[in-house]
This record gives C-alpha cells, structure tokens and sequence, in this order.
C-alpha cells in the first residue's frame, strides 16, 4: 500500500505548468462574452423588445408569452453562433451544488427533417423528475414532478465543458405544489423584502429613490492539491477532508505564505480559470496566496446579490473543473486540514440605491450621514434581534471544524465597527433628548456634523469578528467557504427588512404625534444603540474572556450544528420568514430535515472512512513495522545487546499501546454508530454529534502518532508535508 503513496509523489513531483493563453490582451476585449448580457440582447432583440424585457426585469413584472418567444429565439440564435447544441436551466437544489438537465435544440419536423428549435414555453420552463432531489418530506418517491422556471435578473451564459457548449439558464426550481425546492427562490424574495423595506426608509431622505438593491461581493477562500496525491488519500477523496495527519514541522508559523509568491503552476491554475470566469461576466480582480500552505484566496467586485450568487457557484465550479485540467484538486471543506487555517467565503453585504448611492457609505453631508447612520443601526439592531437565526445560516459538519479554531471567527455572533464608530455611536446615546429651536443646526446639535472627520479608513479590520463592518459594507466572515451564500444571504436580508420595517413604523408614529422627522429618526436610532448595544465588540474573539463576557451579555454560543440549525424552528423565526413571505412553515421544516439529515450523512461517512483507514492502513502498516522491531530486538538479545534493545523494545510497546487505543475506539465508535442509525434525523444528528464524533479525535491521536513512530516508507497514506508543499 505504501507504494501508492510514493508513485503519487512521485508524479506530484514530476508535474510542470500548463501554459496558458488570454483569449485577447486587454480583459475588456473578452469580459462577458460568453453572457447574454446588455450587449448581445441588444444585438439580437429587436429594440422595442429589448425594451420591454428590460422593463420587465427591472420592476419584477411577469413576461408574457409573446416576449418570451422573442427572447428565447434571440437566445437560440446567439447560442447556436457562438457553438452551443443544448441548453439547459441551471438551478441550485437543496443539496449544496448546482444541477442541469441538458436538452438539444435539434427536434424532427413532420417530414422527419432535423430542424433547431427553441420556444418561449421551453425558455421559461423545464420539468425535471423532482423526487431523487432532496426535498424534507415535501415531495414523495412517487411524486415526481418538479419546475424549473427562468429568473430573468441572470443572464444566460455559455458554458464550455467536455468538448462542448450549453446554454445555462439560471432559474428557481419549485414543486408542482408551488413550494420552494431550492436556495434561489427564498433568495430572490428575500431581495424584494429588503427593496421595499429599504426603499420606503429612504423616502425619508430621498423622494427619488425607487429601488435599493442588496450587493454581495463574495471572497472565496481554498485549498489545491496534486490530483495524484489527493486520490492516495481515500478521507480527501470521499470526505473532502484529511481525517488523519500529523502536523509538519513547518506549517504556517513562518507566516511565509500569505501574499508570498504564486507558485508557477498555481498561477497558471488560477489564470486559467480566471479567463473563464471573466468571459462568463464573472467580475473576478483579486488573486493571492492565503495563511495556509496550500490555501489560496481569489475575489470579485461587487454585484448584484442574485448574480452575485450565481457567479461564486459558477466559479466554485469552473474552479473544480479547471483544477483537474492542471492536475490539481480543489478543496473547498472548511477544515480540510487540522493545525492550519480553514477557508471561509468572506460575504461583503450592502445596499445600494437606483440613484448611485451606497446606504453604508459616510458621506460628506451631514443629512446623508443621518442616513448612513439609519442603515448602519437597524443593520446591527436585526443582528443583535436575530443573531441565532445569523448563526444558523452558517451552519455546516465542516464549519463546526472551522469556527473558532483560532483561525475564524467563533460561533458567538457579534459585530465589530470599530472604535471611531463606537464613538459616534456612544456620543449618540449619551445625548438626552433635544428639541431643535428654529435657525438652530440640529445636525450641529446631534453631534451628527462630526461623523465627516472619520470618513476614510473609518474602521481598523478585526479578523476575529463574525460580522464586522468595513468602511462602506458589513463583511459576514463566518460562512464557510463551500456554502452557498444564498442561504446566510436570505437570512441577512430578511431580518434588516423586518428591522427597517419596524423602524419605519416607529418613526411615522412619532411624526404623527407632532416630532420632526429628523429628531424621531435620531431618537428611534438612539434606542436602537442602546438596546443593541451588547451585540457589538471590540476586542479578540477568540480569547476565554471574551465567551465569558458574551455569556454575561446573553449572547448566545452555539457550538454545534444540530443546535444551531434547531433556530430556524423557533416560532419568532418561522413568524419572520412567513410575514415577509419568503418561506413557509412546511418550506422551513423541509429545510431544517434536509440539512439535518445532510449532516449526519457527512458524519455517519466520516465514521465509516475514519474506520477504514484505522483499521486497514494505519494499524497494519503499524503491526508490520512492530514485527520488523521485534525480531531486530531478538537479534540484540543474540548478541547480548540487552541494553542497547531497551529502545526498540519502548518503541513497540509505544506501537502496541496505540494500536490498542484504535482498536478499542473504532470498536466502540461503530456500536455508537448504529445504535444512532436507530433513531430519527434530529435525534441521530446529535447523537453523530455528541456520541460519535468524540472518537474521531481519539482516534486519530493515536494514529498521528503511529504515523511519527513507524518506518517512512510502510507509511501508505500521503502526509501532510507531502500535501501542503508538493506543488
């Protein structure tokens, strides 16, 4: 078995990079045009239906059949020019990765003559067999039928794969009852929620504010590592993570990875998927090195959050793709390696008006920064109101490895913004009560003139904080880096919805009893200040003081996933999702299983894994190394060696204890397993929680120190200095 190891290093070692050319010099010449964006409609669509879809996207409207067929015929004519043979409407199941169901436009006419063909009914709907997605108990085996129906705010793209090129067409993906079957839909609400909730806040400062948009700009942390390396290493490959390993001694102490050097072939990798990524409308600019060996980091501008969505699991894919073309493997596990950093998908969260302004920017006026001031408090107010439902919007098997483990933020929600915010902030909820008398300033007099002093750079970075905000936008740092953002996104945005709603109403009501609009703003956001005021923090988040003091404020510490997804069953948080119409009960209680039941699975696979490689790799490679020692230690004995033989001898009963300690631990963690397998999803997840999991790490003690304690080369399984620096 050894064997497989040194072949895979041995061709690891061997690799070169993989030369890469730009379809053009500038990336303004190709960026986009494998989208049928802005510019291909308006090539392809006549202008007054150019018009009229885009109409129809900007205000939400339903399109009609009419305009349906024009756009799926310009959509046909595009696709077909630029090489596509099939399409397909590529939707975002319950199940964490993207799905498409591909579809030729070739079709026979009545006289058996192959013709192209592409409807408006084949356009904005497609049906594929729901029942073999996960659905929570909302559809049954036998009740098969499912929709996927086209979400006009994406643009369609080409994508080139395997020789060949699709039409993708983003779209939601719902039962034949009409429930949400997918991550997009209650995405796509919860967009509508925060626009009219955030909208009707900005008539207080803007009458010509119309639509705000929430923007996601999505960094996206991960691993590479040689295909070769990583298909010796069975956990890699059926689990996404190294369940054994020790520790190299160099790691990342030296700091000396971060921002260094990209290593030929990585770069090569990253330019390569790049390209791609760009001509797919992908706005990608940031590329670098991470703390990790290993682990890399790319990011995008600013997007719409909808498309911006889309894009990160385009790339995540494109990025898995490309990575085999460059004998690579790409990790995206939260915690694919113990010791070092995990990955994580930095989410920067913020809204922006159809008039060019950004609600979380400062301004140089003080009435804009009243209004800065009023997205930024009622941000903080829902955070510090929902924080649990926060927490469950990011919960994963492999987050639980990754929060906390002083590297990522802990699963404590709070928020960071600084300490020149803190202090405005501070001076707002200390001022009593005013009146202004006419001619007075009462921005002057509210403090409120002071907040342009702070403008750049008004917040130092604290990369221990779960949500903290950054100048101009919060940064959610504590999603994990293969989640899909659409559910911590949803989360996010209905709850500021429901906060900004409520601020409103309170508002009204003061303006109503004779207030000036101003002052009732100021007042409201004061309270706010002071009744939020525990969520916010400043320091390390890390540190045992700080889960001290978060206990003491009443702030939540969810540990695991089990309890963390149990949040989303609390009656306040099913009351949230159904006022604002973005899930139902049954559409959330389907959820909850789903995840559930996706958790255990993970975990129910590591155990079984865990106990293979102990069992099959470790402990015989082990055995056959103590028996070499045994008779080297009879040898000495021969010789009179009885002294000399004392360190062999320690070496095998060191082998033998451990060995001992695996046996015993994967025997007990097996019964633990199926006596877990006995009960329902909710019962068996936390007992693979708090009953199964416990042996992973005692196992893999012992075997990370057989792995220091027998002969290299019987070693069969890759290490980690073989993993993290072979490349």
């Amino acid at each position: 078995m050894a064997r497989i190891r040194f072949d895979a290093l041995k061709v690891a070692q061997s690799r070169t990079q993989i030369d890469v050319t730009p379809p053009a010099k500038k990336i303004s010449d190709y960026y986009g045009k494998s989208v049928f964006g802005k510019e291909a409609m308006r090539s392809y669509l006549a202008s007054d239906t150019y018009k009229r879809l885009n109409l129809a996207i900007r205000r939400g409207e339903r399109i009609d059949g009419q305009l349906a067929d024009a756009v799926a015929s310009a959509l046909k004519s595009w696709a077909i020019e630029h090489g596509a043979t099939h399409y397909t409407h590529w939707f975002q199941p319950l199940r964490g990765t993207t799905a498409e169901k591909h579809d030729a436009f070739f079709r026979l006419d009545g006289s058996g003559k192959a013709i192209e063909e592409f409807k408006g009914t084949m356009l904005v709907q497609q049906e594929p067999d729901a029942s073999s997605f996960p659905s929570g108990g909302l559809r049954n085996t036998f009740e098969a039928r499912g929709y996927t129906a086209w979400d006009p705010t994406s643009p369609a793209f080409l994508l080139k794969s395997g020789g060949g090129i699709t039409l993708c067409i983003p779209s939601v993906f719902v039962a034949y009852t009409g429930q949400a079957l997918d991550h997009k839909t209650p995405l796509l609400k919860s967009v509508e929620a925060i626009n009219q909730a955030a909208t009707a806040v900005c008539q207080f400062f803007d009458k010509n504010v119309k639509r705000v948009s929430a923007t996601l700009g999505a960094e996206q942390e991960f691993f590479l590592v040689d295909k070769a390396l990583f298909n010796a290493r069975p956990d890699l490959v059926l689990c996404g993570r190294t369940l054994f390993g020790h520790s190299p001694a160099r790691g990342q102490q030296l700091s000396d990875h971060y921002f260094g050097s990209i290593p030929p072939r990585v770069k090569a990798f990253m330019q390569a998927f790049e390209m791609q990524a760009l001509q797919l409308g992908i706005p990608i600019t940031t590329r670098h090195n991470e703390v990790a060996p290993g682990q890399y980091e790319c990011a995008p501008i600013f997007e719409d959050m909808n498309v911006a969505v889309d894009h990160n699991l385009l790339l995540m894919d494109l990025m898995t793709r490309i990575a085999n073309d460059h004998n690579f493997c790409v990790l995206f596990h939260e915690k694919p390696f113990a010791g070092v950093n995990g990955s994580g998908k930095h989410n920067n969260w913020a809204l922006a008006t159809d008039t060019g302004k950004n609600l979380l920017a400062p301004s140089t006026k003080p009435k804009d920064n009243l209004q800065f001031l009023t997205f930024f408090v009622n941000t903080i107010k829902a955070v510090h109101t929902h924080s649990d439902l926060v927490r469950a919007s990011i919960a994963s098997d492999g987050n639980d490895y990754r929060l906390g483990a002083n590297e990522a933020p802990p699963a404590i929600i709070s928020v960071f913004i600084g300490q020149q915010l803190s202090a405005v902030l501070d001076a707002l909820e200390n001022n009593a009560d005013v009146s202004i008398d006419k001619g007075e300033n009462m921005y002057m007099k509210l403090g409120l003139d002071k907040i342009p002093a702070i403008l750049l750079d008004n917040t130092d970075r604290n990369r221990t904080s779960p949500f903290a905000f950054t100048g101009n936008k919060f940064e959610v740092r504590a999603v994990g880096s293969s989640a899909n953002n659409a559910t911590p996104m949803t989360v996010l945005n209905t709850i500021v919805a429901d906060q900004l709603i409520a601020f409103k109403e309170e508002v009204d009501a003061r303006v109503e009893k004779g207030e000036k609009r101003e002052i009732a703003i100021t007042n409201v956001l004061r309270e706010y200040i002071k009744t939020s005021k525990d969520i916010r923090f400043e320091g390390n988040n890390y540190s045992a003081e700080w889960a001290e003091e978060a206990a003491k404020r009443g702030l939540s510490n969810i540990r695991n996933t089990p309890e963390a997804l149990d949040q989303y069953l609390k009656p306040e948080a099913i009351a949230l999702f159904e006022r604002h119409n973005i899930l139902t009960k049954p559409e959330i209680e389907a959820r909850h299983e789903i995840e559930m039941e996706k958790y255990l699975m993970q975990l129910q696979i590591e155990s079984r894994v865990l106990g293979d490689l102990a069992m099959n790799h470790a402990v015989p490679n082990a055995i056959k190394y103590q028996q070499r020692l045994i008779q080297t230690v009879k040898g000495m004995k021969e010789l009179g060696l009885e002294e000399e033989a004392k360190m062999p001898l320690d070496t095998i009963r060191r082998i033998s204890k451990h060995v001992g300690i695996i046996t015993e631990n994967v025997r007990e963690m097996v019964k633990a397993r199926k006596k877990a397998n006995e009960f329902e999803v909710r019962e068996a997840a936390e007992d693979y929680c708090k009953k199964v999991k416990p042996y992973f790490e005692i196992v893999r003690k012992s075997v990370d120190k057989l792995e220091i304690l027998i002969d290299d080369e019987l070693w069969s399984l890759p290490k980690y200095r073989e993993l993290l620096f072979v490349r």
